[in-house]
């Protein structure tokens, strides 16, 4: 069933080529227009099909890990605040966005017009660096997508939209841009979050890396805390800022999402677990301070 949804994306594609084709050159209605509609109908059941088989069946205990990052960081499209933060497909139902926020930087905005479209470098959070949450296994890396401009407006979140679409038809790794996937192999322990050890075979995504910043190669053995990559902008972003998620498996397409806390200092400077709801600003906490 799983290599069937896989397909979806690409019949879509086929589906909507055929239509433009065919209506293009005054045809009309025909057996290849009509092929076109069944392609584009079959297409959008497998990416809807695909996310129900996704969707976790009963509710887990969060597990608890260290955070992915250091400093003062903004949470966005957080589990805290809806669930599924993002969508079932893909394995998102937990997922979250942080943005780097260091005190006096001016806070996350939409560009009403102008600029419609801004270098990653110009945000705080490029080239911040990413942290493995827990001992493991990477099982996978992609390292060679570009950083591109921001789609931080009007116009550039009307481009977003429509190039998430034509992303989402791809291979996962066209939205998740540079990234790296551990897999917990033995109890790996998760750093801050007192030492817990991370159920065997879980696995945590981390997405939209810079370009060429991975430090890992698949098969290498990471310990929590250690540098993996650095916050870029690839792949299906608004802006520079880290996608994080947690799953039961190291196929994207088949896994499901799990919850997950983090140990960390809110505004007022009070320790929490949990995960920070949507425009939360958070901070990471020592490890000596979380326990």
């Amino acid at each position: 069933m799983s290599s069937v949804l896989r397909l979806s994306g690409p019949a879509f594609a086929l589906g909507a080529l055929l239509i433009i084709v065919t209506v293009s050159l005054g045809r009309g209605i025909g057996p290849l227009y009509l092929l076109g509609v069944a392609l584009v109908v079959l297409g959008v059941a497998g990416q809807l099909l695909q996310g129900r088989c996704q969707r976790p069946a009963t509710d887990r205990e969060p597990i608890p890990l260290a955070l992915p990052v250091t400093g003062r960081w903004r949470g966005l499209n957080s589990p805290a605040s809806k669930v599924p933060s993002h969508t079932h497909r893909l394995a998102q139902t937990y997922a979250i966005d942080i943005t780097y926020e260091p005190e006096g930087a001016s806070p996350r905005a939409l560009d009403p017009l102008w600029r419609p479209m801004r270098r990653p470098e110009s945000f705080p959070s490029f080239g911040q660096d990413v942290l493995a949450p827990f001992d493991g296994e990477v099982v996978a890396v992609h390292a060679t997508s570009r950083d591109h401009l921001s789609r931080l407006s009007v116009p550039g979140i009307a481009y977003l939209l429509l190039e998430g679409f034509v992303r989402g038809i791809g291979a996962p790794r066209h939205l998740l841009g540079n990234h790296v996937l551990v897999r917990a192999t033995g109890g790996g322990a998760a750093g801050d979050a007192d030492d817990a050890a991370v159920p065997d075979g879980t696995v945590v995504v981390l997405a939209h890396l810079r370009r060429g910043s991975p430090t890992v190669a698949v098969g290498a053995r990471v310990r929590a805390g250690q540098v993996l990559g650095q916050c870029g902008n690839s792949g299906n972003s608004s802006d520079p800022h880290v996608h994080f998620q947690l799953m039961d498996g190291p196929d994207i397409t088949t896994a499901t999402g799990l919850p997950f806390t983090w140990i960390y200092l809110d505004e007022q400077g009070a320790v929490r677990t949990g995960v920070p709801s949507n425009e939360e600003l958070f901070t990471a906490v020592a490890e000596e301070a979380a326990r």
